[in-house]
Order: C-alpha cells, then structure tokens, then sequence
C-alpha cells in the first residue's frame, strides 16, 4: 500500500484524503490548527454555486478595481503598495483575460460534476450541513448587470449549467422576504448551500474510519522530495521531526506557493481576503424574515445562506492586501448595512464577522495535477469556489495518483466516468 502525505485540513485536504482512502492509498494528513477547516473553509459564503462560475479575468475587473482602489467599503479593494508577488499576480492576471470565457465554460463544467461526488459522499457517510437545495438567485439592479449575465448564461449552458432569467415579480416569488428594487434576475434551480465547517468536519471523521491518519496542530515547515521519496518536516518547539511517504499532495490553501518553491514548482497563489457575518436570527420574527434561498448580489458582490432555522450567513468583497487576516471593521460594516437594506425584518443585533483569505490563481482555475517531481501532487487555488470544485478536483488528482503509484486493474477499476475528467490542460 503506498503512502501519501496530504498537506492541508481545509476542504480540499479532507477531500483529497477521503478521496485517496477510497482509492487504497495509506494517507496521513497534517493539518495546522487543532481542527479542520479551521481557516478558509470555517465560515465560507456556504453556496454550492456552479451558477458562479463566471472567472474574474475580464477587463471590467480592472477598470472597477482601479475606480475603488480608495474606497474602504467597496467590494473589490485593491492595497497600493506595490509587491514583487502582486504585481507579477496581476500581470499573470490580465494576461489571462483573452482565456475568459474558455476558462468561465471549463469551470461550470467542473463545478457540475463536482456535485455528483460530494452529494454521493455525503449521503453514503450520512453527513449533516444544514443543506438547502433551494436554489441560488442572482439579483441585478440595472440593465447593464442584467446584460451582462445574459451573456454569462450562455458559457454556463456550454459548461451544462441551465440557468433562467426571471422578473422583478417572479424574483420576490421566489424569495418573498427580499426588499428593494430590480432590474431583473436568474434563477439556478440546481445549485444548493450548506455549512462548509460541518461538512469538512464531517467528512475527515469519515476519512478517518477509512484509515486515514490525521495530524492536527501539525507545524510543517518544510517539504522535499527526491523523486522517490517525499519528506514532511513538521517543527515542534525548537525541534523537528521528519515523516517519508512514497508520495504527497499540497492543498495547503494560500500556504501552497511557499511549499510549491520548496519542491521546485512555481504556484503563483495569491491571498485574496474575503469577509463574511454570519447573523444569529433571534426569535420568530428574524427568522421568518430571513430569506431561505441563497442570492447573489451582482452589485455588492454579496452572497447568501440560510444555514439552518437561526443562522444566516452573508459573505464577499475581495481585498488584495498580502497575508493580512485582520477583520477591519469598515469592511464588515457594508455587509451588516446590505441586510438592514434587503431584508429590514432581520434583527442584526447578534452578529459574528470573520475573514478568510481564498487561494486564487491568476487566472482564477485550481492547480490540479503533478509537481515537477514524479511522487509530488497540487490541489488547491481554487478561490472563491473552493468547497464548489473541492470534490470532482479530489477525484481528479485521486486519478492520476492511482495510475502513478497502483498496479493497471487497481487503475482501470478506479477510473471516473468520462464527464468528470479534468481537461488536460488544467494539468501541471
């Protein structure tokens, strides 16, 4: 049985792990914090949202960034002080915009076969995340947004997501709580929501009963490999030890680009933070107020969840200021005003902020595959739709380890319908 260390306890870690297990891997992940999904995947936007597969490489992205660069409270925040690591992100990133709607189409794709593997894993290991298959509703303000997913709807429907448009009259039919004035909408019936922690927590209880051997409040400081085996070297105190593995994943979040240069690769992650509040409704007032489908709002780049009968969550706004995780109240203040805003009934007097900073690639498309050395494996950058993509790019790189390290009919036995293979060029 070959060994294989996972580096991350984040969503995609834990599904990786799980994915691996299934496969007959020996798997030992490491995992920073005393518990999983502790960073990133603790208190996500909670929406399972092909319908958000539209990537951010597009010139309009550039233009609002530079109109907002010094406006505190605006959805995209771009920090001026110029770094090695930013600028070379952001020319990667415009570089990047001709591959837009190919890169929008191929990601709808991934996020659709995404779901066949996480609802199947949830349901075989009787998971409970508060899911809502209610739907996503986009809400657009003006024309011109409304436009705009016109045409994003048509990359959707290549990538197999059907979407449909509806009116200002059949957006509050949909969901009644919803104030305010619109332009229009779409509707994905398909897309669902869920809390992420429960689910990653959930889900690396069930990689453990099969077999994986999971290492919390594990500090790696280092990773190498010499082409047959790979080494973790985890810091405890003033000492290290050091575990070999025949092989090893990074889905190390935005922690991935250091342990990428370690092992000879280049990663170009960059931390994009973003915030969210989760609103504990108290009474049957706030409750009856919140709204049960998740919505997208186009304009504030907000997303929502109804997580259960007293929780809801609002999450978004990117910011592009380093390895900065601090909760800044002036960013959290939009998302508290928006409810008051859409849905004045809600009581925000109890309300928990957070900010997590998503891994992106610069052209906003995960780093799923093989390492420039033979036993070294990514998969992570998945940005804004990480818990989304987490299970389909778990299955892909549990592919491709197996026809590395497993003799051909444990290969060919473990292969994934064709609609759910990764294009060949999303690869390392």
């Amino acid at each position: 049985m070959k060994s294989i260390a996972v580096i991350g306890g984040g969503i995609t870690g834990i599904t990786t792990a799980y994915a691996l297990a299934k496969r007959g891997f020996a798997v030992t992940l490491f995992e920073k914090q005393r518990y999983a999904a502790m960073e990133t995947s603790f208190a996500n936007g909670g929406q399972l949202s092909a319908s958000n597969a539209e990537v951010w490489t597009h010139g309009s992205t550039i233009l609002k960034g530079l109109k907002w660069m010094l406006k505190s409270d605006a959805p995209l925040l771009v920090n001026p002080r110029p770094s090695w690591h930013k600028l070379s992100w952001f020319a990667e990133f415009i570089a990047s915009i001709p591959h837009y709607k190919q890169n929008t189409i191929d990601t709808a794709r991934l996020a659709v076969a995404a779901r066949q593997h996480l609802f199947a894993w949830a349901d075989a290991e009787g998971l409970s995340f508060d899911l809502k298959k209610e739907g996503i509703l986009h809400i657009y303000r003006d024309k011109a947004g409304f436009d705009h997913a016109g045409e994003v709807s048509k990359l959707l429907a290549q990538g197999g997501l059907p979407r449909r448009a509806v009116t200002p009259a059949e957006m509050r039919a949909i969901e009644p709580t919803l104030a305010g004035t619109y332009y229009g909408g779409y509707f994905t019936e398909s897309d669902s929501t869920g809390d992420i922690h429960k689910f990653t927590n959930g889900l690396a209880v069930a990689a453990e009963r099969l077999g994986v051997r999971i290492l919390y409040e594990q500090d790696v400081q280092s990773l190498h490999s010499d082409e047959r085996t790979a080494s973790v070297v985890v810091g405890l105190g003033t000492e290290r030890q050091t575990h070999r593995f025949d092989g090893l994943v990074v889905c190390a979040g935005v922690a991935s680009r250091q342990f990428a240069s370690q092992l000879g690769d280049r990663v170009n992650i960059y931390p994009v933070k973003g915030y969210s509040i989760t609103v504990n409704l108290l009474g049957e007032q706030s409750q009856r107020a919140a709204p049960t489908v998740s919505l997208l709002d186009d304009e504030t780049k907000l997303v929502t969840s109804r997580l259960g009968v007293d929780r809801f969550r609002v999450a978004g706004t990117a910011e592009f200021n380093g390895y900065n995780k601090d909760i800044r109240a002036d960013r959290i203040q939009p998302l508290i005003d928006w409810v008051n805003q859409c849905f004045p009934g809600v009581n925000t007097r109890q309300v928990v902020p957070w900010a997590g900073l998503r891994p992106m690639m610069p052209n906003m498309m995960p780093r799923v595959g093989r390492g420039r050395r033979a036993n070294v494996f990514y998969n992570t950058g998945h940005g804004h739709l990480g818990w989304t993509l987490s299970a389909v790019t778990a299955d892909m790189v549990g592919e491709i380890m197996t026809t590395t390290f497993l003799p051909a009919d444990a290969s060919s036995a473990a292969k994934p319908v064709a609609s759910q293979r990764k294009p060949a060029r999303y690869a390392a």
